[in-house]
């Protein structure tokens, strides 16, 4: 992860919006890490377009 939480939640945003593009899954663990880590990313977006 990056050093700094805004580009901890630049990341996790980037991360989420290519799973989402891409139809791809995640796991439990995997899930439940995100949703820790996204806690406190509350102004940031994600977007994505679907292939």
């Amino acid at each position: 992860m990056p050093p700094t939480a805004d580009a901890q939640c630049t990341y996790l945003s980037d991360w989420v919006s290519t799973k989402l593009r891409w139809s791809l899954t995640v796991d439990r663990a995997e899930r439940d890490t995100l949703r820790r880590l996204a806690a406190g990313c509350v102004s940031t977006d994600v977007e994505f377009e679907r292939v």
